[in-house]
């Protein structure tokens, strides 16, 4: 079987690069096939080595999308948090064998060969890479890193640090996720005593929360966290923690900024609880992701005068602020818990059916990692 990758206008073709793929046909059904990509001067391929399933790549799985997005986006590869090899590369200082994390995030400009003053109105603003409205994401309309070679434009394939392990790595793309969310708060957040809540208890709380501490410096006297597995909350130990069954809300001093992680059918509880201890002229950022609307309390949005903002995606820049701090002991102590003790094996299509068959039944706190061996 023989899929043929979009060709990108614009651009001089160099050569062309075969993949072996583990696409998703329809919910549950994983086929191998090879994909031909048309390898475009200014790119490079990367051989992807770690993956860690998101529960975007889950609900695309099982199934869980909408319909229409489900039949436009599909067939595709799955998978956008991973890191690799470069096996290809005329970029300086990525030369091949060099690691590096993969950049899901490609903003129109760089795939289309054009500079960003030409690309969109949120390039020329300089409003974020991951907002264009040209931009590419690997796993979501587009074949992601469950395939043996990877064309990448250089800028979406950063260099690991030494001194940061493969398993550690592979966690920069949710790290960079929660660091671009965090950014829209950071002047409130940084250097003053202002006090920042989470709610949620699973690894994007988790994330969220350990960037604002070893980022962003967010004290754990200043850094509360909300969730509803005590076992869960144990791994906090760098913030204050509440289960939010046992929460007299009422009780608390107000937080400057409140970060909703929960998302699934517990977003509409969050969402309010988060408005409810939110201080005047506080701010709301939206993490969690739900297919659902989510009725909110807008009463106290308007009486409050909250800022209210949604982030789900990153940048390349957000990366690169995530690997420096992932240099720190400290920080891989604390991302280490999320870690599994060892990752999976994925040799053939069924492998890869097998353990996303796995995490869709036991959605562990933990992440799953697939160790690629193409």
């Amino acid at each position: 079987m023989m899929e043929v990758s979009v060709n990108l206008q614009h651009m001089e073709v160099e050569t062309h690069v075969q993949s072996r793929a583990y696409r998703l046909l329809h919910p549950g059904d994983v086929r191998e096939v090879i994909l031909e990509h048309e390898l475009l001067n200014g790119h490079v391929v990367v051989e992807p080595t770690i993956g860690s399933i998101c529960h975007a790549d889950l609900r695309y799985f099982t199934g869980q999308r909408r319909p229409e997005a489900l039949a436009s986006k599909l067939p595709m590869a799955l998978i956008h948090e991973g890191i690799g090899r470069i096996v290809k590369s005329e970029a300086a200082g990525l030369e091949e064998g060099r690691r590096v994390v993969i950049v899901p995030s490609i903003p129109g400009y760089l795939s289309r060969g054009i500079g960003p003053a030409d690309c969109c109105p949120i390039c020329r603003s300089g409003q974020g890479d991951s907002y264009c409205l040209h931009g590419k994401f690997l796993g979501s309309g587009m074949d992601g890193i469950a395939q043996s070679r990877l064309p990448l434009p250089a800028d979406c394939a950063l260099p690991v640090p030494g001194e940061v392990p493969d398993e550690i790595a592979v966690l920069a793309e949710l790290c960079s996720v929660s660091y671009q969310a965090i950014s829209r708060a950071a002047e409130r957040i940084q250097g003053t005593e202002a006090r920042v809540a989470v709610f949620g208890d699973g690894p994007v709380g988790y994330l969220t929360a350990a960037m604002l501490h070893h980022c962003f410096g967010v004290e754990r006297q200043r850094l509360q966290v909300f969730g509803a597995i005590p076992d869960k909350l144990a791994q906090f130990d760098f913030a204050q923690t509440a289960l939010v069954q046992q929460c007299d809300f009422a009780s608390f001093t107000p937080f400057d900024v409140v970060m909703e992680c929960t998302g699934g059918r517990f977003s509409e509880s969050a969402v309010n609880q988060a408005i409810d201890i939110a201080a005047p002229k506080g701010m709301l950022i939206l993490m969690g992701v739900t297919e659902e609307r989510v009725p909110m309390n807008t009463r106290d949005v308007l009486e409050k005068g909250l800022t209210v903002a949604g982030s789900s995606r990153s940048s390349a820049a957000d990366f690169r602020q995530v690997l420096k701090v992932m240099s720190d002991p400290a920080c891989q102590h604390t991302l280490r818990k999320l870690l599994p003790e060892q990752a999976v094996p994925i040799t053939c299509a069924a492998d890869f059916t097998a353990v996303m068959e796995l995490a869709a039944a036991h959605r562990d706190w933990k992440k799953v990692l697939l160790d690629f061996r193409w």
